[in-house]
Formats: C-alpha cells, sequence, structure tokens
C-alpha cells in the first residue's frame, strides 16, 4: 500500500496533486497504471504518471453492458469475455473486431464504447502471463473497499476529514501487512520479463522485481459520504 488521502473533488488536479506526493516520496519506475476511464485520472496519468494505462476490464464492461437491452446482456458479456481470453495482442484484437461486427447493427451506442476502448482494456497482454489475472482489473481490490464501506458505515458521520482518515488508514495497515507476507502477497517479487511498447528500439526488457502497489483516495462529499477509489500501479 502506497498511499492514502482524501481529496476534495474526484478531478485531474486531486489526482495530479496525490501522484505528485507519491513521486516526492520517492515513487519511481511505475510501468502501468490501472483505473476505471475516469477522464481526470487518466490526465492525471499521463501528466504525473507517464506510464502506461490499463482500464480495468471489469469497469469496461460495465460501462459497455449499461447501454445493451437486459435480455441481450448475457449474449454480449460471452462475446467479450471471448475476447479477454485470447493469449496475445493480435488474437484478442481480431476477436474483439469480430464482436463489433457481430453487434454493430443492433447495439451501436454499446459497441462505439467497445471500439473506443478494448485497446486500454487490453494493456495488460503486454506483461506477464501468470500476472494477467491480477493487473487487467481492480477487482482483487474490491472486497478490501467492502471491508472499509463497512467500517466506516458503523461509524456514520465523521467529526472531520482527519478522524476518517485515521480510520481508514487503519484498514489498510492490517490489509498491507497481510499482502506483504508469502502467502497472500498480492504478486510474487521474482524476476520475470515482459515487452515493452513504450521501448521502440527494445523489444524485450528485464525487470528485476514485480510489484503490484495499491493507492486509494477517498473523495469527500458534503454528504457523510466516503468513495473509495482504488488504483493500481505495477512497479
Amino acid at each position: 500500500m502506497l498511499g492514502v488521502d482524501l481529496i476534495p473533488a474526484e478531478s485531474e488536479e486531486g489526482w495530479s496533486q496525490f501522484f505528485k506526493r507519491l513521486k516526492e516520496r520517492g515513487l519511481h519506475g511505475v510501468k502501468l497504471v490501472i483505473s476505471d476511464a475516469h477522464a481526470g485520472l487518466k490526465a492525471a496519468v499521463s501528466k504525473v504518471m507517464k506510464a502506461e494505462w490499463q482500464r480495468c476490464k471489469v469497469h469496461f464492461y460495465r460501462n459497455v453492458s449499461a447501454h445493451v437491452p437486459k435480455r441481450s446482456q448475457p449474449e454480449v458479456s460471452e462475446a467479450m469475455r471471448a475476447v479477454f481470453v485470447q493469449r496475445d495482442e493480435k488474437s484478442a484484437k481480431t476477436k474483439a473486431a469480430d464482436v463489433v461486427r457481430q453487434f454493430q447493427t443492433r447495439f451501436a451506442k454499446a459497441m462505439s464504447i467497445f471500439e473506443s476502448g478494448i485497446d486500454d482494456a487490453l494493456s495488460y497482454l503486454h506483461y506477464p502471463l501468470a500476472h494477467r489475472t491480477r493487473i487487467s482489473s481492480n477487482n482483487p481490490l474490491e472486497r478490501l473497499n467492502r471491508e472499509i464501506r463497512r467500517r466506516t458505515r458503523v461509524v456514520g458521520i465523521f467529526p472531520h476529514g482527519g478522524s476518517s482518515l485515521r480510520l481508514i488508514s487503519m484498514v489498510l495497515v492490517e490489509q498491507n501487512e497481510d499482502w506483504l507476507t508469502a502467502d497472500k502477497a498480492y504478486l510474487k517479487l521474482t524476476t520475470w520479463r515482459f515487452s515493452s511498447p513504450l521501448r521502440k528500439n527494445s523489444a524485450r526488457r528485464t525487470s528485476s522485481t514485480a510489484m503490484l502497489a495499491c493507492c486509494m483516495t477517498w473523495i469527500m462529499s458534503w454528504r457523510p459520504l466516503l468513495v473509495a477509489k482504488p488504483v493500481s500501479l505495477l512497479l
């Protein structure tokens, strides 16, 4: 766990300041940022982190399915899943083109979202097969979000931001300790190779360690609500 903070609004400025504070503390070598497709967050990643971005495939599913009638969602979901089980980017994009052709006439809006976002949703294919499940989405962090919401719901209304941050931080400290143990490590710290689209003159690049770190901010509204926003960074 790299950081946690409260920000007044989910905006490019809020995320930029959060990422800058992490870099001031010494964060470097970020290769991949995994998040949903919030415009402000994407802009901050590009501006501050200058790293490749992975659109969370679970959120991507939901964004596309929202524009498909409920009775047809299982059919479309099954077709999309066929894209994400491919083992290489070329095969996945070929399958994605098939999905667009199959549903373009029936669900034009959904396929427009699918076609415009599929490249970012497939960024995880640039990395080792063993790690793809956990770097393709933020889904593994959702259980942690539910636990935090459960703890904060008991309190209801916090007297000030500092009190909520203390409670949330303790939950995250406990989770961080679990992730640091060998049997519960989020990603194993092993030597691995991956092809890097950011290096045109080098088809292969070696990294001595692989670590997935979790950054979380909470958007504090005027109401007594805390909205968890997880972002994963591949270092």
